[in-house]
């Protein structure tokens, strides 16, 4: 039998977007790209991302997270996901561990993430300092300036979109920013072509934002691995840095998603803060026959 099996999960949402978070703290056991496919397939964990904890690595910290898209690829940061796995240390029964002041650190692939709780169910996440030369993001092209890189989606006379500003949050991301509403944009289509455009060596989370105000930001999202998503953590801070390098905003901005609303804060010290709430949607155990045919 898979060593998943009916292991207990908790399915939780951080704006919309699907969560699910796996406790493997005390185990060797770890999951395999084929497993989160399989989780993600089945309609009682399908998730946007799998948010897994392990044994903390490095001392000081609370825990290990890997971070699984849809397709079984592996993501280096997800902020809504971190905040649901922060109320699980605090508050869910079984995956509880004492902490002190209210405040985690965990591990990621893409550095330490600090978590302060600053409600009942709500979270601010330090996601950390944003990369913006070319080579840190990765693009395949040595583009000087990051805040407008020549890409484009449509007629060379008439583009749909075209010169995105980059970003990592951790993971790298494209935002066209438009005129009109982000909803009129047909991203189900538009998003799969440009997250694996050879431009992007380890593909990109693709967004279409519209600046509503010095404060006000109207974002959708198609995620790499992961497709439409009702909300985007990472995205959501790269677009505030993005709109403020390119003085649309000032640093600090309020992001509505399909799911909810997050608020993000480029700090002077280079940080990017992004806080918003959390929802425990149930809790399961995953059915042995899903992982049927994966070889162990």
């Amino acid at each position: 039998m898979n060593a998943l099996a009916n292991h207990r999960f908790l399915k939780m949402h951080g704006a919309g977007n699907a969560i699910v978070v796996l406790d493997l703290r005390g185990t060797r056991i770890t999951v395999s790209g084929a497993e989160a496919r399989a989780i993600a397939e089945d309609p009682r964990s399908r998730f946007d991302q799998l948010m897994v904890m392990h044994d903390a690595v490095t001392p000081n910290t609370d825990a290990y997270l890997r971070i699984y898209n849809t397709d079984g690829s592996r993501s280096g940061a997800c902020g809504n996901g971190t905040r649901c796995v922060a109320y699980a240390m605090f508050d869910d029964p079984a995956m509880a561990r004492p902490a002190e002041g209210g405040s985690l650190t965990l591990e990621t692939e893409a550095g330490l993430v600090a978590v302060k709780r600053v409600a009942d169910r709500s979270f601010t996440v330090d996601m950390g300092k944003p990369r913006l030369k070319w080579d840190e993001i990765p693009l395949r092209d040595p583009f000087p300036d990051t805040r407008r890189i020549e890409l484009q989606i449509g007629p060379i006379d008439d583009p749909i979109m075209h010169s995105p500003a980059a970003v990592s949050m951790g993971n790298p991301h494209a935002i066209f920013f438009v005129d009109r509403d982000p909803d009129e944009y047909d991203l189900a289509q538009i998003g799969p072509m440009l997250e694996a455009h050879p431009i992007f060596p380890e593909r990109a989370n693709i967004s279409v934002a519209q600046v509503l105000g010095r404060d006000l930001i109207k974002l959708r999202v198609w995620e790499r691995g992961a497709g439409l998503t009702l909300a985007c953590g990472t995205a959501a801070c790269a677009t505030v840095v993005a709109a403020s390098r390119l003085r649309m905003i000032g640093r600090q901005a309020t992001v509505a998603l399909p799911g909810g609303q997050l608020s993000i804060e480029w700090r002077a010290d280079d940080h990017v803060l992004m806080t918003g709430p959390v929802f425990l949607e149930g809790e399961g155990t995953f059915a042995p026959e899903i992982f049927a045919g994966i070889q162990e």
